[in-house]
């Protein structure tokens, strides 16, 4: 069948290959030279290329890159994309050597290294944003870890804990979250470069120089898994779903605390809309920005991972330079969540008239009635739950607070026992009171202060790890960037 089509189709090229090159240009150009001139070093310091041959080409390439500036190029079709455009350069200016600098390599080591390159950069960022986050809640922790709050439960107001208690739980999260991004993080830490096209190559290629002049902490060792294995992808964007699943229960809390009718927490007016014809409105939106970002990003990630799901185990367009791009928006969405959070919690304030009052109209310090008077009077738990479920029925009927229920206490516990209690009036306030309910709870993991503090101190230390665990890696990186510029000068000097 005679075919005197010419590629690209004019479709074809607008629809994919004019968006892949505008692609590269924004996010993969700077990383496809720091691969040329990395595996340029190694093929002149494995001897597969002469090191006459090898200046050469290293004085072309450090010439093309300040010759051809990327952002002014318009896809024509000319070339399929910019790393044939690059070849073409060289080719132009060497003759048949420019075609040599692709010895014992393929675009499938090549791309996968690439995207590589540019999720560690970003997902560095986003670690950076989430330490960030943690440690603004950890200092939150410590300052309000005495200051009451009222905690829910179905809804509904439970008992009396601290906000740094609660800001406690969700540091516990976010660490647990930030250790799994750490994980995924350290998966993309494994070269690609050396696998070629599947099967690695004839050539007496070094790997190792190769990962480590790319700041690698060592190549990706099976050669099918390095052009195949999407699971730096799948792993790492599950990874960052997760804090975002995680912090959106947190924003809800806010949501909540912050409606008129619980109004357990303030948002300073820097942070806060007032309605266009509703003047007395104090409307918390950047709550509802974070809620609808952290979605979302929610959403970004799992696009990225639905994407892979029922592909084959083989090199595939599925998991590279669109779905990539695709996917930077979840890191852009995510850092808007992850920056604006850490200036909103700690700028709330806890409404702490506010809690009180719901302490006494919820009579939530009830529970520690019934447990003081296990221990006090020698109940069985069950009989004492069944008087304070008297008398708190009795104090919110009578819409008193429970401290002001000493009647209603002694009626109950005559009834069910048949004797007067040993605990006074006194004793009495003080087992009701929110302050003691809190100070009681003082076993590993409880409200009481120093319980929340020790706790706090435990966190320091985990995020200080996380944080040690990230300045290596970035210290790698930054390492590798001048070792390899020294070595690719190396060989233009030479």
């Amino acid at each position: 069948m005679s075919d005197t089509s010419v590629f690209p189709d004019p479709v074809y090229r607008d629809t994919v290959l004019a968006p892949l090159f505008e692609g590269v240009k924004a996010n993969y150009a700077a990383g496809m030279s720091m691969i040329n001139r990395a595996h340029l070093v190694m093929l002149a310091k494995t001897g597969i290329l002469t090191t006459s041959d090898a200046t050469k080409l290293a004085k072309c390439l450090a010439a093309i890159d300040v010759d051809v500036d990327i952002n002014d190029l318009t896809y024509t079709g000319e070339h399929e994309d910019y790393f044939f455009l690059v070849e073409a350069e060289l080719r132009n200016r060497l003759g048949d050597l420019g075609g040599s600098l692709h010895t014992a390599r393929s675009r499938n080591d090549m791309d996968h290294t690439l995207f590589k390159m540019a999720l560690r950069q970003r997902a560095a960022n986003l670690i950076d944003e989430l330490h960030a986050l943690a440690s603004a809640l950890t200092e939150t922790a410590r300052k309000e870890s005495d200051t009451l709050i009222v905690a829910y439960t179905h809804g509904q107001p439970a008992q009396p804990t601290t906000f740094g208690h609660y800001l406690s739980a969700i540091i516990e999260v976010i660490l647990r979250d930030a250790e799994r991004i750490d994980a995924a993080a350290d998966a993309l830490e494994h070269c690609p470069m050396g696998a070629a096209a599947i099967t690695t190559s004839g050539f007496p290629i070094d790997r190792d120089l190769v990962a480590t002049l790319l700041g690698f902490d060592g190549p990706q060792l099976n050669s099918y898994g390095c052009i195949a294995a999407v699971d730096y992808i799948t792993g790492l964007y599950s990874a960052i779903k997760l804090v975002f699943v995680h912090l959106g229960r947190l924003i809800q809390d806010l949501q909540f605390w912050s409606a008129f009718e619980v109004n357990q927490i303030y948002v300073p007016n820097s942070l806060v809309q007032i309605s266009s014809i509703m003047p007395q409105k104090r409307n918390p939106v950047p709550i509802e920005h974070l809620r609808h970002m952290s979605s979302v990003t929610v959403g970004r990630c799992d696009m990225v991972v639905g994407t892979m799901h029922n592909t084959p185990f083989t090199d595939m367009n599925d998991s590279e330079g669109e779905v990539q791009q695709a996917g930077y928006a979840a890191f852009d969405s995510g850092s808007r969540v992850l920056r604006l959070l850490t200036a909103l919690l700690p700028a709330c304030k806890i409404n702490v008239d506010r809690v009180s009052q719901t302490t006494d109209a919820a009579c939530i310090t009830i529970t520690e009635l019934a447990d003081t008077l296990v221990r006090d009077e020698r109940l069985s738990f069950r009989q004492a739950h069944e008087i304070a479920a008297s008398v708190a029925k009795g104090v919110i009927a009578k819409q008193v607070p429970l401290a002001d229920g000493y009647n209603a206490f002694l009626s109950a516990f005559k009834n069910a026992v048949g004797c007067e209690p040993n605990l006074s009036e006194q004793a009495f306030k003080t087992a009701v009171s929110a302050d003691t309910f809190v100070a009681r709870r003082d076993c590993p993991g409880g409200p009481a202060k120093p319980a929340v503090l020790s706790a706090i101190q435990i966190y320091s230390v985990t995020l200080a790890d996380l944080k040690a665990r990230q300045t290596s890696r970035k210290g790698r990186h930054d390492a590798a960037m001048q070792n390899l510029t020294d070595a690719f000068n190396g060989l233009i000097g030479s």
